[in-house]
């Protein structure tokens, strides 16, 4: 299983820093404001008629305390309600499940300890009323018509549609690219496992493009949650595009990792890398921990020979790391004999031949791809 890995908000540069993990507050807080919703359009006509606004997405009791001034409205939901609310001064409160306005025209009171890196005084009382109570909170700027969205301790800005349709495609681009350069690189691999002239640059290579597409992957995701009902088709490509790839990468580092590290903690580590440390091989080996130097790139390896015992048909995973840990790395399982194999508790004459015979064939298959 993969480890959870942060998304992105702009498609993948060398020249970004890190960016920070979306949580899933503000991925819900992205789901209620998409085009499309009832909120999003009230939203929208508000900024259209040059008005601001700032909106609490609950009205609990932990909201209604820190509410002053303003008066009960307590009617459904509709944005050409929203709209005309929002004409005058105060935030707005709306139900937690969206469906009415409670509240208008308020003073909202957080706690002025509450840090905010916003300087506009609407921007500032949104962040912390949603660090400080736990409550998704929309702001809406009169001159600029910028619409923040603050929820998870985080905030992201959301984008004219019609432009973040146009980053999406650019992004699949990209991610299409990178996706077939991971599979050059696995196909690569595959052929110096074979061989047994594995060096920790091979793998490290494979390791740094995968991560590549994860960034990508999952900038495209956040822009999927944004768009809302536009997004349809991108959600269809990005599915095709990606299927399947966490568990070839998984496969990857449990081939080369000691015993006592898990897959899952260098999945974590590698994807806390920045940008510029993603681009140094020297530091995406490093998070295999292999006891070797992690500068000598040209370090020779052994695989494990997991992720080729996975090519065979039906054969269950806890039988293919017993088969794999019984002969310790992919040479002494590539010469074993279907007698030998046979020994193995779980695996019958059958099913040894047919071990037998798919390593047979992704050997010559991947001499044949490496040389032709």
């Amino acid at each position: 299983m993969s480890a959870e890995r942060p998304a992105r908000h702009l498609p993948y540069n060398h020249h970004m820093s890190r960016p920070t993990t979306l949580s899933e507050a503000l991925r819900r807080a992205l789901g209620r404001v998409a085009p499309g919703t009832p909120l999003r359009d009230g939203i929208d006509r508000v900024v259209r008629s040059k008005a601001g606004a700032l909106l609490v997405l609950g009205d609990d009791p932990e909201v209604l305390a820190i509410c002053t001034g303003g008066f009960l409205v307590d009617a459904p939901y509709s944005p050409q309600r929203l709209s005309e609310l929002a004409k005058m001064d105060g935030a707005i409160i709306i139900s937690s499940d969206g469906t009415r306005i409670a509240r208008a025209n308020v003073h909202l009171v957080p706690d002025p300890s509450v840090p905010t890196s916003e300087t506009g005084t609407r921007h500032r009382t949104a962040e912390r009323v949603a660090r400080s109570i736990g409550v998704p909170v929309i702001s809406a700027s009169e001159e600029m018509g910028v619409i923040n969205v603050y929820a998870g301790g985080q905030k992201h800005q959301l984008q004219d549609t019609s432009r973040l349709l146009d980053r999406s495609n650019q992004a699949l681009q990209t991610l299409e690219r990178y996706t077939e350069r991971v599979n050059n690189s696995l196909g690569g691999l595959t052929a110096s496992e074979v061989e047994d002239v594995v060096t920790l640059r091979d793998v490290a290579i494979v390791m740094q493009r995968h991560e590549m597409v994860n960034r990508i992957a999952e900038e495209i995701e956040t822009m999927i949650v944004e768009l809302g009902v536009d997004a349809r088709l991108l959600r269809l490509q990005l599915d095709e595009l990606y299927a399947e790839v966490d568990d070839r990468i998984d496969l990857v580092i449990t081939d080369y990792l000691p015993a006592a590290r898990d897959t899952d903690d260098t999945m974590t580590e590698l994807a806390t890398l920045t940008d510029d440390e993603l681009r140094d091989l020297r530091r995406v080996a490093a998070t295999l921990h292999h006891g070797g130097d992690p500068d000598d790139l040209d370090l020779e390896l052994a695989p494990k020979g997991t992720r080729l015992l996975r090519r065979v048909n039906r054969l269950p995973d806890e039988i293919a790391v017993r088969v794999a840990a019984h002969f310790g790395d992919l040479a002494r399982l590539q010469r074993a004999s279907v007698a030998e194999l046979s020994t193995i508790d779980g695996v019958d004459s059958a099913l040894a031949t047919q071990i037998r015979d798919t390593l047979t064939k992704v050997t010559e298959s991947a001499i044949l791809d490496q040389y032709h």
